[in-house]
């Protein structure tokens, strides 16, 4: 795939009735027929660069000067196209930590001043500036899917690895995507939440081509825990056996159906993945379109049933990807399920550890004492990335103010990286749609009189939930459950607490649906 291609993909306004392109996917009228509109185009460009200077004002006003200055000084607004604002950045480092930190203010800041808009997505910009109609990665930010670009950049690595030059650092896999060599199983960092994932990862790796050991194999887990560089791992391991290895990110797979369908040459593209020994696809959860979800499925199936090994990886089981095709959510279930936890105050500390020891043999007089880096680990619990953030922080203060790292001023270092979290506030809405899309009944029913078994356990189990995840009484609750008494909610209430101390799947899906209320 060529770069004129991937700018063509990005900027045509119209495809062909046969492809269904995901939503996100932009595109440009031709010149002949835009003509008419472009004083329109002008003024419209104007009033959304003087809407952008008051989201400018508006982010200046509420996080106060320091903290704007210090990262959203250099955001600038790109374009605006279906209802989506393409916000670009220099550098990977602040996309990242935009997108971990201030990724919700940006967004509603965005939708408050720029009218009509649905959503925003982060890119990085280009080195050209002519380039910057064509955004180089685009992640989205909230409730929108992500773009297909012409390439995708490997992922931090979890524990980090020695700086490398571009040609030192990429491989290229049987299909053209790069592989960042320090994503490899030596650099990775195993610890109880992970080394289930890591055992499976390298099983597969080292089986001989055409021995599917666990097929397909899924690994799923939150933003930074690693899963990213599993699947780089085992793509770099299975390559240098001799294995055809094709290794997709989910815009990168999209891009590439749909350019092969573009240029007439989806056959040759099909044959070419149906030909290799391995195939691993990461953040499978932004794979969208009927049409490519179909090829996705149908590549699956023929895959497996030729006895090649799939590696698939997404945020969250592959039954609660409601966006996926049922088909593919079936086959990605059907085979080893590995989750990724979060990481413990001992795994990060190693994983600090080990990224402090690799700036360490870059700047010899950069020292931090075995007890900065346990107050570290204990206070940084989100993931690795922001782990690395807070090595490159220590490095930063100890380099420029030329003072040994202390507990003290590594506290000052990483204040923005200890975040409070608070418990997401629960309404009483949430549980009861969550309850009756878990339970296949309707909201209506677990409001109504209706007292059949398949209804009335989940109108109990909604009134356990709001008792327990909202602050409300339970003459409220009652009322908001179709105007019932308090004592039918203490019923409900207790016989659900005796029902999950004796059952332990009720107990487990109790849990699950907490869980997914809070996050």
């Amino acid at each position: 795939m060529t770069e004129e291609m991937g700018h063509t993909m990005f900027e045509r306004r119209r495809m062909d009735e046969t492809v269904e392109v995901v939503s996100a996917l932009s595109v440009v009228v031709p010149a002949e027929q835009a003509r008419p509109v472009e004083r329109e185009t002008v003024a419209l460009q104007a009033s959304s660069a003087e809407a952008w200077d008051r989201v400018r004002r508006r982010l200046r006003a509420e996080l106060g000067e320091d903290v704007f200055s210090s990262w959203f000084a250099r955001v600038e607004l790109g374009n605006i196209v279906d209802g989506v604002a393409y916000l670009t950045v220099p550098t990977r480092f602040l996309k990242s930590w935009l997108e971990a930190h201030y990724a919700e203010r940006l967004r509603v800041n965005c939708m408050a001043e720029l009218p009509g808009l649905n959503g925003i997505m982060l890119s990085v910009r280009p080195v050209s500036r002519e380039l910057m109609q064509q955004p180089a990665e685009i992640v989205p930010l909230r409730g929108r899917q992500p773009a297909p670009a012409p390439a995708a950049e490997p992922k931090p690595v979890q524990a980090g690895a020695a700086p490398a030059e571009a040609g030192e650092r990429d491989l290229v896999d049987a299909c053209g995507t790069s592989l960042d060599r320090r994503m490899n199983f030596q650099a990775f960092i195993v610890g109880k939440s992970n080394q289930l994932a890591f055992a499976a990862a390298e099983r597969i790796a080292a089986a001989p081509a055409g021995s599917s050991p666990y097929n397909p194999l899924y690994i799923h887990a939150g933003v930074g825990l690693g899963k990213t560089h599993l699947l780089q791992a085992i793509a770099q391991e299975a390559r240098s056996q001799g294995k055809r290895v094709a290794y997709f990110t989910a815009d990168r797979f999209m891009y590439g159906f749909v350019a092969a369908l573009k240029s007439q040459t989806a056959l040759a593209f099909k044959e070419k993945l149906r030909g290799i020994d391995l195939l691993v696809v990461d953040d499978v959860q932004f794979i969208q379109g009927k049409s490519i979800q179909q090829e996705f499925g149908h590549t699956i199936n023929a895959l497996i049933d030729a006895g090649k090994q799939i590696v698939v990886a997404g945020d969250r089981l592959a039954n609660d990807l409601e966006a996926l095709d049922e088909r593919i959510r079936s086959r990605l279930g059907g085979g080893l399920v590995v989750e990724v936890g979060d990481l413990d105050e001992a795994l990060r500390a190693k994983i600090l550890g080990n990224r402090l020891e690799t700036l360490q043999a870059a700047h010899p007089n950069f020292q931090v004492h075995p007890d900065v880096i346990a107050y570290v680990a204990r206070v940084v619990a989100t993931n690795g990335r922001d782990l690395d953030g807070a090595a490159n922080r220590l490095l930063a203060h100890a380099t420029l103010s030329g003072q040994p790292v202390s507990l003290e001023t590594a506290e000052a270092a990483i204040r923005d990286l200890v975040r409070t979290r608070e418990p997401r506030r629960v309404k009483i809405e949430d549980i009861q749609k969550l309850v009756a899309t878990r339970y296949n009944v309707s909201r209506a029913d677990i409001l109504s009189e209706r007292r059949t078994a398949a209804v009335v356990k989940p109108r109990q189990i909604a009134m356990y939930l709001a008792k327990a995840l909202t602050p409300r009484s339970l003459p409220e609750i009652g009322r908001r459950f179709g105007g019932r008494d308090h004592t039918t909610v203490l019923h409900a209430v207790r016989k659900i607490e005796k029902a999950i101390a004796e059952d332990r799947s009720l107990h487990d899906e109790v849990d699950l649906l907490k869980r997914m209320l809070q996050e």
